[in-house]
């Protein structure tokens, strides 16, 4: 029985700490599917379209990663691709906090899912998609941060 995992985010953009966690969890499950929410209240930064194919660059040799994105309840998403587990990363006790509630609410959506946590590597924690939007919006570098190369770097 193949075990997937969804690890769902916005992932806008997609850093070093979220590949980390994919890597990690390839130890853990035989597929993991990286899960791109699409969230109406919220404009993106990063367009999607030019996000999924960076994202499937950078996982180009693990064909146990795939790459989708999705406009529904994350637990409706996980039933759908056959994951009965969710991956996600914690840098904090913020992000245990706000996680905790989630993995609840998917857990009452969709029994069977069990949402996994792990610690992110400790020379990732600082890094979050929020500070590397910023950066990037005023003009800074921000590819060691990312498992890719951007096209559209600052000026």
């Amino acid at each position: 029985m193949n075990t997937i995992a969804l690890f769902p985010g916005s992932f806008d953009p997609f850093t070093k700490g979220h590949e980390d966690i994919v890597l990690r969890g390839l130890r853990l499950f035989d597929e993991v599917i990286i899960g791109i929410g699409r969230n109406a209240r919220k404009e993106r930064y990063f367009p999607l379209d030019q996000m999924i194919p960076l994202i499937e660059e950078a996982f180009k040799k693990y064909p146990a990663v795939r790459v989708i994105s999705y406009d529904d309840l994350t637990a409706n998403v996980a039933r759908s691709e056959g994951a009965t587990f969710l991956l996600r990363g914690l840098r904090n006790t913020t992000d245990f906090e706000y996680e905790n509630g989630i993995s609840q609410v998917n857990r009452y959506v969709y029994e069977e899912v069990e949402t996994v946590f792990l610690i992110t590597s400790p020379h990732l924690a600082p890094i979050s998609s929020s500070i590397i939007r910023d950066l990037h919006r005023y003009g800074k570098q921000v590819d060691e941060f990312l498992p890719y190369k951007l096209t559209n770097q600052p000026v």
